[in-house]
């Protein structure tokens, strides 16, 4: 004979039963780095197609980047790095699909992204700048009104280039367009070719760009951006929690250190100093 509980007691069972289950769902649940650490691997998310950060030389990912990456793993002996390749356009969207466990690339610091990810604490200035070619007649960013100008599709410094536009527009004219492209590396290419005026651009990778073919371009200064930094970043969640502070724990060291700023000699040519102890609230 089936015995049924009476409602009033059903109900309040439930939930209990509930709760146990969520509880049980909860100390089941895996600590990433801790997952991490028994798997031996770990899976970054990167864009290499952002020199001098990250970049693919002799088929291997190579970069200031890298250089951090390395040295910050020594701290997990045992595990070893796989690096995918992505698309700017796919790596904070893969970080949120569980794709890879963190991302190891160049991710300008917003208010927007503060607010989805844990962003890391800062790794190099990121404050936007124009780059045009070495006889361009533009020399102040208010000189770019009525140009093409272009920047990367779904980036912060496409972003930082539409509010030079908004701004421009308040004082009489705005860019005459503002083109977009997958790779910055297309960009610079048009720039060169004349197809387009400026690119819009971190003051870092510009430096990189001006040092590699000094001939062809030059940056304005100074930037027309806010000041604006560069991080990594893990999934905004309590599983991957320990292994945002693994990470922010070895870019602190290697700040105070002086190690972060040597890797930034080696690789831009000059020193970035940037807060080791947190990252500043973002400004836009």
């Amino acid at each position: 004979m089936t015995h049924l509980l009476p409602r009033r007691l059903a109900v309040p069972l439930a939930a209990c039963l509930l709760a146990v289950c969520c509880l049980a769902a909860a100390h089941a649940r895996a600590d990433l780095l801790d997952d991490v650490k028994k798997k031996g691997e770990i899976v970054i998310g990167t864009e290499a197609a952002f020199p001098p950060f990250e970049f693919v030389e002799d088929g291997k990912i190579v970069g200031y980047s890298a250089d951090l990456l390395e040295l910050v793993m020594k701290d997990l002996p045992g595990v070893k790095v796989r690096r995918l390749d992505i698309p700017w356009q796919g790596i904070l969207p893969g970080l949120a699909a569980g794709k890879f466990d963190y991302i190891v690339t160049s991710v300008t610091a917003t208010k927007e992204r503060s607010e989805r990810y844990a962003l890391s604490l800062p790794i190099a200035d990121a404050t936007v700048a124009l780059l045009v070619k070495a006889d361009s007649a533009i020399k102040t960013p208010d000189d770019a009104a009525g140009k093409t100008v272009a920047s990367q599709t779904g980036s912060a410094q496409l972003q930082a280039l539409k509010g030079l536009d908004e701004k421009l527009k308040s004082a009489g004219k705005g860019l005459g367009q503002i083109r977009e492209y997958v790779g910055f590396d297309e960009a610079y290419a048009d720039l060169a070719a004349g197809r387009v005026d400026a690119v819009a651009q971190s003051f870092p990778n510009l430096a990189d760009a001006v040092k590699k073919r000094p001939d062809t371009f030059r940056i304005i200064t100074p930037p027309f951006g806010p000041k604006v930094y560069f991080s990594w970043a893990a999934r905004k969640d309590a599983d991957s929690k320990s292994l945002a502070a693994f990470f922010d724990a070895g870019l602190k060291k290697l700040n105070e250190s002086g190690k972060m700023k040597e890797l930034q000699v080696k690789w831009f040519g000059f020193e970035m100093p940037v807060p080791a102890d947190a990252l500043p609230e973002p400004v836009q």
